[in-house]
């Protein structure tokens, strides 16, 4: 495996023109699974509280299971880069309460860095965190946070006017001092655009082949979150029929008697066993 992610290696990345991968995480079984490839970006994202609390949409998640998962997942991961992301009215409030919360990531789950939605209104705020240590990357687009105010999962910067005001807040944030940004459904021509004119990778969701990377949930690449299948995700492994083979097969040898078998259990010694059966007679009831 190669040494571990920074910043200043996903910037020579970008530079050379190889493709960024980046994967969200929730816990700490599929964080080992992801250790055992060579993906630089590990995403704690606000979606776990779809994908694994069951919840519409990503706004009731709290700091504190979004840091309980973080540090799960930071357990199973020795190379890629860790990232937290900021759940909502986490960061909005105030910058110092922002601040606040971005070093629990740090400090507490061991995050690298943590990421953070919106343009313009949320540029200081990145800057405060910037200048305290924290790595921060952006996100633009569709910000799932902000779901009730767009309408819905739609694609952001389908005019010309609304491509322009993408690209002026890309430039904004990278300003602010963001180390990467992730652009979800946004026209691949805008996302072209915006890729070349930054200097920090831009990973895309939904956006097409020109970003300098790529990001999906885990769930949903391997096929395990049948309910919801996005245009912009591929199955790249149909994880969620294997398990559910599985399953069906377990429920039928249980029915059916054939497990356990002797293999998975262990027997007394035959002394024991003779001693535990005259015990067992002087025992009333």
């Amino acid at each position: 495996m190669s040494k571990i992610i920074t910043p200043l290696k996903l910037k020579q990345m970008k530079e050379s023109q190889k493709s960024i991968v980046m994967v969200t995480a929730y816990d700490y079984t599929s964080a080992r699974l992801i250790d055992e490839t060579d993906i630089e970006l590990v995403l704690v994202g606000d979606s776990l509280n779809m994908v694994m609390l069951g919840q519409p949409n990503t706004l009731s998640v709290t700091m504190d299971e979004m840091l309980h998962h973080t540090k799960a997942v930071k357990r199973g991961i020795s190379r890629s880069m860790v990232i937290g992301d900021m759940p909502f009215l986490s960061y909005q409030v105030s910058p110092e309460a922002a601040l606040v919360n971005a070093g629990r990531f740090v400090q507490e789950a061991g995050a690298y860095g943590v990421k953070l939605e919106g343009g313009s209104p949320v540029a200081q705020t990145i800057r405060q965190i910037v200048n305290a240590g924290i790595p921060v990357m952006g996100h633009l687009g569709f910000t799932p946070q902000a779901v009730n105010q767009l309408g819905g999962a739609f694609f952001q910067g389908k005019t010309a006017e609304q491509g322009t005001r993408l690209l002026e807040e890309a430039l904004r944030l990278e300003d602010a001092g963001v180390f990467a940004l992730v652009l979800e459904l946004v026209p691949l021509e805008v996302a072209a655009v915006i890729t070349k004119r930054l200097q920090i990778p831009v990973i895309g969701i939904g956006s097409g082949a020109s970003c300098d990377g790529q990001v999906l949930v885990f769930h949903d690449l391997l096929g395990l979150n049948r309910d919801f299948q996005p245009k912009h995700n591929k199955v790249f492994a149909d994880v969620g029929a294997v398990i559910k083979d599985g399953l069906h097969n377990y429920v039928s040898e249980v029915r059916e008697g054939h497990f356990p078998t002797i293999d998975h259990t262990k027997r007394m010694a035959t002394v024991e066993y003779q001693n535990f059966l005259q015990q067992l007679e002087q025992i009333k009831g």
